[in-house]
């Protein structure tokens, strides 16, 4: 059985490839508000905004996670 900080390092790792993916989506998810509001679809784009802000919440989250878990 792995000790805890192999373990913590492990997690750490695995979130921060997760940490990539949520940006990576974030800005998709950016790139595809900007062209929805050019076609004028405005109520839609707010939609988008919206997920973006918890992609932004969630990434915080995910952050401090991982900064807890490099420590120990």
């Amino acid at each position: 059985m792995p000790n805890n900080a192999d373990s913590n390092i492990a997690t750490a790792d695995a979130l921060t490839l997760l940490l990539h993916n949520q940006h990576a989506l974030g800005a998709a998810i950016e790139e595809i508000t900007h062209w929805i509001s050019g076609v004028g679809a405005g109520e839609i784009a707010d939609n988008a905004v919206g997920a973006l802000e918890t992609l932004d919440t969630n990434a915080k989250a995910i952050s401090g996670a991982i900064t807890r878990l490099r420590q120990c």
